[in-house]
């Protein structure tokens, strides 16, 4: 028979109205609300970070090989169709997919407005599924013709600026010796709220266009666009892919061509880490007083105890167990409250952002298990060894002293 668990059970069953009860119930309060607040940051942390990523992954690479250039503008250095790396991606396992692109600026005009624009061309190996959920009006743009295609796809916010609608013709000015003009026309919108980045500037047009504005073959591209299985490989997979280019080609991760975004999501990780840590200390703060107010008020039991043979580690123990089935209510009431919030935002979207701010229009909630599991086992850990502190006080109570504290 273990003797403290015995105990132990025994005081958690007894039904009274002591000050004790009532702070109990605060201290498993305190841990509920806690865990559930964790469990809530990290949801929309995680569900945040993965929003972000996705829309910067529709339209750009985790990996993009250049030809190596001194010049700084939009457009690229020819680059060769066929390589190793082009031909042959299975040789980096860590790859998914790899597409050829070219970049070509230019001058959108219409009657009233005029904008600059960068001409995306892409062609038949473009992974349209990944651009898909961005689509907000209209359809892909078909590359099926024999000729290079007009059709294009233009972000919601640059229409709106020309005021241009879907199945509308626009003039698109591209600035080189002679100058050229094409009437682009416009199938479809898209939208990613990444101003800065795609939605300002970026439309989507055919491949074979900027080849033939540039003078190139069909085995003449601007870049290649690699895409990895999972983010946390593109270290791996810029080694590898490195290792296949020649000293002309030049490799970029996009945490390179925006620096400014990805440092901002690491700020995220540290900020909910901080926070991690702050509710983990008014947790164990929390307990500590609890378990300190059950010692004094089972002063007489702990004396008699004391009286009867019983050790001062086994009188330890049983308020330890107490402590830890307080501490499993708190978890178990938290994990349903923060995970019944995210349903509740997952399912019906209640909290809404402005897209202008926050670049996604409501809060998302990403469901990650192996880290929940983690928040309650370091909960539970934490609190539960902090909770050897405060049981260091029965070692200092004297059974005859205790006893005499009886009324």
């Amino acid at each position: 028979m273990n003797f403290p668990r015995l105990v132990a059970n025994r005081l958690r069953r007894t039904k009274t109205k002591s000050f004790t009860a009532t702070v109990s119930r605060i201290g498993v309060g305190s841990i509920a609300l806690g865990l559930a607040v964790a469990l809530i940051a990290f949801a929309v942390l995680f569900g945040y970070k993965g929003a972000i990523q996705e829309k910067v992954f529709s339209l750009d690479a985790h990996l993009r090989v250049t030809q190596f250039t001194l010049n700084r503008s939009f457009e690229e250095t020819p680059l060769p169709l066929h390589s190793p790396l082009y031909d042959h991606p299975e040789r980096v396992p860590e790859i998914r997919h790899i597409q050829a692109v070219a970049h070509k600026g230019g001058i959108l005009k219409t009657k009233e407005e005029l904008q600059g624009a960068l001409l995306k061309g892409v062609g038949k190996d473009y992974d349209w599924e990944t651009f898909r959920p961005n689509l907000v009006e209209g359809r892909l743009p078909d590359f099926s013709d024999t000729t290079d295609s007009k059709e294009i796809l233009m972000s919601r916010r640059l229409a709106s600026l020309l005021k241009v609608k879907v199945g509308e013709g626009v003039p698109m000015y591209f600035l080189q010796q002679p100058p050229r003009v094409r009437k682009l026309t416009v199938v479809g919108l898209y939208e990613t709220n990444l101003d800065a980045e795609f939605d300002s500037q970026l439309i989507l047009g055919d491949l074979r266009l900027v080849q033939k504005l540039n003078g190139w073959g069909p085995d003449t591209v601007g870049a290649y666009e690699i895409f990895v299985n999972d983010v946390g490989q593109i270290p791996t997979a810029a080694n590898a892919v490195a290792r296949l280019l020649t000293s002309e080609q030049n490799l970029e991760t996009v945490t390179e061509r925006f620096p400014a975004l990805f440092d901002w999501l690491t700020i995220l990780d540290r900020n909910i880490v901080v926070f991690l840590g702050l509710i983990l200390a008014v947790c164990s703060f929390n307990m500590v007083s609890i378990l300190l107010v059950m010692m004094m008020e089972r002063t007489p039991m702990i004396g008699l105890l004391k009286a009867l043979g019983s050790t001062d580690w086994q009188i330890r123990q049983v308020f330890l167990y107490q402590g830890v089935a307080l501490i499993g209510q708190g978890l178990l009431l938290g994990n349903l409250l923060g995970y019944g919030l995210c349903w509740l935002q997952s399912r019906f979207h209640l909290i809404p952002l402005d897209p202008a701010a926050y670049y996604v229009s409501t809060v998302p909630i990403a469901w990650n298990w192996p880290v929940a599991l983690l928040l309650n086992a370091a909960t539970l850990l934490l609190v539960s060894a902090v909770l050897l502190i405060p049981t260091i006080v029965v070692t200092r109570i004297q059974p005859v002293k205790a006893i005499a504290f009886t009324k």
